[in-house]
């Protein structure tokens, strides 16, 4: 509107109507912005109305999709050439293979990509390869690798079976009561683990049609080798002496109880299998499976065979020129996500795109079928969903909040009953200590990750503040009465695992800005006030934490070394929308810090409306496997643009 002609404005109103002028112009902008992403993800919707995005690890997980095919002599010399090019891709300048982009040397991966790339038929006098040697070699051989390499190389015969832990299948006959039993660590680690203790104990010979060996890998004779073990406690050398001890009395344990044992953990995998989504949804589970199937003699034509490979290729990402394996795909938490998004920049009539994907979301949601959680709650009612397409044993407690979520924020009553079956079972996976873990309520025998076989220190589930963060938010949206308790208890647990310097560890996303905005954004929901001391506190790490150019930045390397907490990389899209919607969790909507965020998600939006990263951005495992979410720059920057423009209006 312009001002008559006649009417001069004084220097207040001036620079009042100046300013309104640029937050127009900005508001236009980031509406703009807002569209334009908003557009690109629906481009992105699966016709059956979810999303899917790539999951992508380190080298790890490719290495052993060509080290399995060695196994079973199944050998796809097309494939295993696209995965062999996007190994040598990913070498690092160290000579190895790192478990990120831009992360340090890591002996297992190096030796599985070296062995893969040997299977292949790479010259090991290539230069590529006597670089990744000779870094192998630097950090004292093959034989420092961790347990699951040294299983695999077992199975190669590369090493003795002494120089693995005793993995006996015989654990499947022990009693709930002794400390070590399948149900007293994760869902991971036992669908792993029970197929694996098959292979383990039969100890089959690879079929290696190549004859390809890696004995240049060990600073000593292969044949020498002794286990590598360096226990960290007093309790490490006790299980150590037990495992070398058990070894020894191996040969004792009478034929029959092994097939017995073997029978009872074939039935055990055999009934989740999970058809051609696999094993408990994950890849290395899904190897095991495949090749104790085809050592307990079924035969390659058995739908159980033909399902779990199926199952196996599903996981496969293949372009013209390259390939590589995911250890899992992640539909529903990617829709979930997705939905929110969309949800939040939708100010008027949510798109009918977004109730198809709650739809799709709501069909997959669990109530009667079986899972390994109601072994320690029989009686309660299922709700949950998993994180793949379909995983009915292993519901998780991390989707499930947040498609809860995301259904309550574009229409509660529509899709009331799931909402609230989901807070049902929520509440009743509660730990005893407040928290809740990712599939298990209090998964927290601790002493077992001193066990031989746990040197990835992953062996357990216990609650972490992500998790009993999104917990909060969706006890907190249902809001009964009989919650109230849990919540409380949930709370005390979120201040009590809060940093000193104010942020949290972030368990499943990197790292402490993960941690800090899944707890702020579930603290504003669950009514905290913002003044309170340790929210603002968190709010004042996280913008002690923001980079000159207005972003966020923060690298693996903080799961190593905490002291390096909120920094370690440039700045990214989607942690800088983790930051940005911490900090309007905590009442900072108006904050310049915040402002300076939103214009660096601007400012790098993409000519396609999206952003784009090559930054890993979860741990699978903290120290030892990680992950990229190609998603999480699709909808965690249009989310926090849209949650600004709403506070903003205001």
């Amino acid at each position: 509107m312009l001002m008559p002609p006649r009417y001069k404005l004084t220097d207040a109103e001036a620079s009042s109507w100046r300013g309104r002028l640029v937050l127009r112009s900005n508001a236009d902008e980031l509406d703009l912005a807002i569209s334009r992403a908003k557009d690109a993800l629906l481009a992105h919707q699966h016709a059956e109305g979810y999303w899917c995005y790539e999951l992508e690890p380190d080298c790890t997980i490719p290495a052993e999709y060509i080290l399995m095919m060695h196994f079973m002599d199944e050998i796809d010399e097309a494939l295993e050439k696209k995965i062999a090019n996007y190994l040598r891709a990913n070498q690092a300048d160290h000579g190895g293979w790192p478990l990120y982009h831009g992360g340090d040397f890591d002996l297992s991966c190096s030796v599985k990509t070296y062995y893969a790339l040997k299977l292949t038929g790479d010259d090991p006098n290539a230069p590529h390869m006597v670089r990744a040697r000779q870094a192998i070699l630097r950090h004292g051989g093959a034989a420092r690798s961790n347990v699951f390499t040294r299983i695999t190389l077992a199975l190669f015969v590369q090493i003795p079976w002494r120089g693995v832990p005793f993995v006996p299948v015989e654990h499947m006959l022990l009693p709930r009561w002794f400390p070590f039993h399948v149900s007293k660590i994760s869902y991971w680690s036992r669908t792993v683990l029970v197929p694996l203790s098959v292979l383990c104990s039969l100890k089959p010979q690879a079929k290696n049609p190549r004859k390809v060996e890696i004995s240049e890998l060990f600073v000593t004779a292969p044949c020498k080798e002794q286990r590598y073990f360096q226990p960290s406690s007093f309790l490490g050398y006790v299980f150590l002496i037990f495992d070398r001890a058990a070894r020894a009395l191996e040969p004792l344990i009478p034929n029959w109880i092994r097939r017995f044992a073997i029978k009872k953990a074939e039935a055990w995998f055999i009934a989740r299998l999970n058809g051609t989504d696999g094993l408990g949804g994950i890849f290395p589970a899904m190897v095991n499976t495949y090749e104790a199937l085809a050592l307990l003699g079924y035969p390659e034509e058995h739908p159980y065979r033909v399902e779990t490979k199926q199952a196996i290729k599903n996981l496969l990402v293949i372009t013209d020129t390259s390939a590589y394996c995911q250890p899992c795909e992640s539909p529903v938490w990617d829709t979930a996500l997705a939905c929110y998004a969309l949800a939040e920049a939708s100010t008027e009539e949510p798109p009918c795109e977004l109730f198809q994907a709650l739809d799709w979301l709501a069909d997959r949601q669990l109530t009667d079928e079986p899972g390994d959680w109601r072994e320690n709650h029989p009686d309660l009612k299922g709700g949950g969903w998993p994180f793949q397409f379909h995983n009915d044993y292993y519901p998780d407690l991390d989707d499930t909040p947040m498609v809860a979520w995301a259904m309550q924020r574009a229409d509660a009553d529509r899709y009331r009953e799931a909402i609230e079956r989901a807070a049902n079972w929520v509440w009743g996976m509660q730990s005893a200590n407040g928290g809740f873990g990712s599939f298990d309520s209090d998964n927290t025998c601790s002493y077992l990750n001193a066990i031989p076989f746990a040197d990835h220190g992953a062996l357990l589930d216990p609650p972490t503040s992500d998790i009993t963060a999104r917990c909060l938010v969706l006890l907190s949206i249902v809001n009964k009465p009989e919650y109230r308790d849990a919540r409380d208890r949930a709370l005390r647990f979120l201040r009590e695992e809060q940093e000193p310097d104010g942020s949290w560890f972030g368990r499943w996303g990197t790292n402490y800005i993960y941690g800090t905005w899944s707890v702020l954004a579930a603290l504003e929901v669950a009514g905290e006030s913002a003044y309170q001391p340790y929210i603002q506190r968190a709010a004042a790490w996280l913008t002690s934490m923001q980079h000159a150019d207005g972003g966020w930045g923060e690298g693996n390397d903080t799961y190593f070394d905490p002291a390096k907490a909120g920094t370690g990389h440039a700045s990214t899209p989607f942690q800088t929308a983790w930051a940005l919607l911490a900090l309007m969790g905590a009442g900072q909507a108006h904050s310049p810090a915040v402002g300076r965020g939103v214009e660096y998600l601007m400012r790098t939006q993409g000519a396609d409306g999206l952003w784009h990263d090559v930054c890993f951005t979860a741990p699978g495992f903290p120290r030892v496997f990680f992950l990229r979410y190609h998603g999480y720059t699709k909808y965690f920057p249009l989310w926090a643009l849209a949650r600004y423009f709403n506070l903003k209006k205001h």
